[in-house]
């Protein structure tokens, strides 16, 4: 009996080592696999603007070929800067400044990270008309043709920094125009509308941008500058963001691009019906320039 009881303490005890063995290990996989997910796994804002589109979905195929899965949320700008404040989003890859987007600067710079460093220091910002309105090459000429223009200035998306330059723009010349919110898709295919039938049309614009060579487009002179000067883009990343994925955060201060390398990337994707595959192509045919961002 004692042998008996002595042989069946050493069983349990032996089962006990075995589910507390089991237990430990089951609790270090998951830390482990938890870990491992909120180390991979990156969330970058995606605004519907074809330069947006173009470097969100580069960088996509650029983290993922480093081992990341990338996600990419569809959001407007408003709600992208509200995400990297709550931390719902990791990155957002275009912030315009000085000027278009210097209410968000001002309303987030304590609790978003913007970061000095720019991708891009030639960009430019103003209402833009077809080149075959001869006579209206300023800002100042609008008052005095705006039958011609049905007093509108056709826009895009409301929230965007530059639509908000536009209102301040309409209020410092005293111009008697209604801006006309809609989509950037909706403007693109509004201007190109207005070109194919040679009828005036005065809409928001940036540069880069494709659309400056698919149609002899030109930008109106500022002499009040609403608009700024030459503009640079930059990131935002949310806090914590450089702490977590320090080598990312190195990656994207390191990123720089060309007018041409741009213009290529956005003809990509454009031309692809996925941007990822778009996004490829251009990884695929520019690895030096990324070897340069990504070491």
């Amino acid at each position: 009996m004692n042998k008996w009881k002595k042989d069946l303490g050493i069983i349990l005890a032996v089962l006990m080592i075995a589910v507390l063995t089991a237990c430990g290990n089951t609790s270090g996989a998951s830390s482990s696999d938890q870990e491992g997910t909120e180390k991979e796994e990156l969330k970058i804002g995606q605004i519907n603007w074809a330069e947006n589109i173009a470097v969100t979905n580069m960088w996509k195929v650029i983290l993922e070929d480093n081992g990341y899965n990338v996600k990419l949320n569809n959001l407007n700008m408003g709600s992208t800067m509200k995400a990297l404040e709550s931390s719902d989003l990791d990155a957002s890859l275009e912030i315009w400044l000085p000027v278009q987007d210097a209410a968000y600067l001002e309303k987030y710079q304590d609790t978003i990270n913007f970061s000095d460093a720019t991708w891009y220091d030639n960009a430019k910002v103003g209402l833009v008309v077809p080149t075959y309105l001869e006579d209206i090459n300023s800002v100042e000429d609008l008052n005095e043709n705006k039958e011609l223009f049905n007093s509108e200035i056709v826009g895009f998306d409301p929230g965007a920094g530059t639509m908000e330059v536009t209102e301040q723009l309409i209020e410092d010349y005293n111009l008697e125009y209604e801006l006309l919110p809609s989509s950037e898709s909706a403007m693109l295919a509004e201007i190109g509308n207005a070109v194919e039938e040679e009828e005036p049309i005065v809409a928001p614009l940036w540069s880069p941008h494709w659309i400056f060579s698919k149609y002899d487009l030109k930008f109106l002179k500022d002499p009040q500058k609403t608009f700024g000067g030459v503009e640079k883009i930059h990131h935002a990343t949310r806090e914590g963001f450089g702490e977590d994925y320090p080598e990312v955060s190195e990656w994207f201060k390191n990123w720089k691009m060309t007018d041409q390398q741009i213009g290529k990337l956005i003809e990509y994707v454009e031309g692809s019906e996925d941007p990822a595959e778009g996004a490829q192509k251009w990884v695929d045919e520019n690895q030096d320039v990324i070897d340069e961002w990504v070491k």
